[in-house]
């Protein structure tokens, strides 16, 4: 099924927390991003940060979920050691549970890592989807991000790390 709608992504402000916050706290959202205080800590992380992008997904003007590109080296040295210099993690969700399905997190995606490559330095994008998350990994690839392996997440357990890099 395809949206109809017009897809935006919106510069995301301490003002949408509490939004985004009821979102984490949702089940099916953990199911996707994970558990709550680790996902509410890297939320405000990001909006606190000058090397994030942080921006809301609309859909006609309507809020329906949350993505952020973050410069890897933010997270510290929680991330892989084989993870390229110059990576921008990226992550999103889609809240409005009828949008799901619709390709507007396929849509958001792909204005968001081209958004990282238009205005930062970034060499590629990753993800870290639960390896437990299929409907996630499979859209990612479909996204153009490639398996590199999976890695064991402090946080989330395992993970695929995929990677799409600048120019593919």
């Amino acid at each position: 099924m395809e949206t109809s709608g017009h897809i935006d992504l919106r510069p995301a402000t301490r003002g949408d927390f509490a939004l985004i916050r009821r979102w984490l706290a949702r089940p099916d959202i953990q199911t996707w991003w994970g558990p709550v205080s680790a996902t509410e800590a890297e939320v405000n992380m990001a909006l606190a940060s000058e090397h994030a992008l942080c921006r809301i997904i609309e859909v006609d003007g309507t809020p329906v979920g949350y993505a952020h590109a973050v410069d890897a080296t933010l997270w510290g040295e929680s991330l892989p050691d084989d993870l390229e210099p110059g990576t921008w993690d990226l992550d999103l969700f889609i809240a409005a549970e009828d949008q799901r399905g619709r390709g507007v997190g396929q849509i958001a995606l792909a204005k968001l890592r081209a958004e990282v490559f238009a205005t930062t330095l970034a060499v590629a994008v990753c993800v870290f989807p639960s390896i437990r998350n299929e409907r996630a990994v499979r859209a990612y690839e479909k996204a153009g991000f490639r398996w590199q392996r999976v890695w064991n997440d402090p946080i989330a357990g395992p993970s695929w790390f995929m990677v799409s890099r600048r120019g593919e």
